[in-house]
């Protein structure tokens, strides 16, 4: 049976599956990434494990994966196939399109950040669908977005778009990672919730799971922390939304497991803050985990449309690109 290898890449886990060309779902396996071990060790356990895929494939349906799609926290170069950065995993500028095309018999492998192929999910099979335009955004431990267009997602000249989540919202507020202050990243995501509260409550453990549960208990600090948090985020979304003029934003991540309690204020902040915007559908991300590997096998199975194929130029180091690891 014709099929391709998905592969969405965590901070301490992988999850996979081989996809039929109609879409049937075949397999799925889950692995950790090896974090523990250092960046290197991340790399060869995503190049071992999409070799093990390729086996089974080939082993339970009698060919090898056509193509594959791998989907990688951080900043990607789709266009080189370069892993830029990855904040948690350590690594710089690592060619993985490359290795990964000469560990799998030199198939055509599409290399995306993780939240690009989360929205591509979102756009053609979740709560995206045939909004033509919208934007994906995920709640996690980062603020970041995707930008949807009919039935792709817009990466940008560097891979950079959608880059929500360093929107200034709160100019001279908390430092953000990238180094800035104010970033909704600081102060919206579900990290910056769960120091905010911990700051709060004086309970150095409390996380963003902890402070819902004040606030569903009627706990007025904590209602504090959470608005403020929601009203940042209605702040960086109108900004968003003046700018790309989506029909829909699909809200994901941890953050939005919390239903009603983000939803119904979020989307009255909005509405506040709107003049002569139309006024956005703000839905919750409907795939949940499984949009990183549903993402990661839609990229794969575009490529074999399109008729892929792979560059004499791709070699197993990807070129003249060197991975460093910090």
């Amino acid at each position: 049976m014709r099929h391709v290898i998905a592969l969405d890449v965590g901070r301490t886990g992988m999850t996979a599956a081989l996809v039929g060309l109609d879409g049937t779902l075949l397999y799925e396996a889950r692995r950790a990434t090896g974090r523990e071990r250092g960046p290197a060790a991340v790399v060869e356990s995503i190049l071992g494990f999409a070799k093990e895929l390729r086996t089974h494939g080939r082993t339970r349906f009698g060919t090898a994966a056509e193509a594959a799609g791998v989907a990688v926290p951080g900043l990607v170069d789709a266009e080189r196939g370069v892993a830029v950065h990855s904040a948690g995993l350590g690594w710089r500028n690592v060619p993985l399109r490359g290795l990964l095309r000469h560990k799998l018999g030199r198939i055509p492998v599409a290399l995306a950040q993780d939240v690009h192929t989360r929205g591509l999910a979102e756009g053609r099979a979740g709560a995206g669908r045939g909004a033509g335009r919208f934007l994906f955004v995920s709640l996690g431990t980062d603020v970041a977005g995707a930008i949807g267009i009919d039935d792709g997602i817009e990466s940008g000249a560097g891979g950079r778009a959608g880059e929500i989540g360093h929107l200034v919202v709160r100019p001279g507020g908390p430092v953000c990672g990238c180094g800035r202050r104010g970033c909704l990243a600081a102060l919206a995501s579900a990290a910056a919730i769960g120091r905010a509260w911990a700051a709060a409550s004086g309970a150095p453990a409390a996380d963003a799971a902890d402070c819902a549960e004040a606030v569903r208990a009627g706990d007025a600090t904590a209602t504090g922390v959470w608005r403020a948090a929601v009203d940042a985020l209605a702040d960086g979304l109108l900004t968003a939304h003046t700018v790309l003029d989506p029909r829909t934003l699909i809200i994901g991540g941890p953050l939005a497991e919390t239903g009603d309690l983000l939803f119904v204020p979020l989307r009255a902040a909005v509405a506040e803050r709107l003049t002569f915007q139309k006024p956005p559908t703000i839905v919750p991300a409907a795939l949940g985990d499984a949009a990183g590997r549903l993402g990661a096998g839609l990229l794969a199975s575009d490529l074999l449309a399109a008729g892929a194929t792979v560059r004499p130029s791709d070699s197993a180091q990807g070129g003249p690109v060197s991975a460093s690891f910090a």
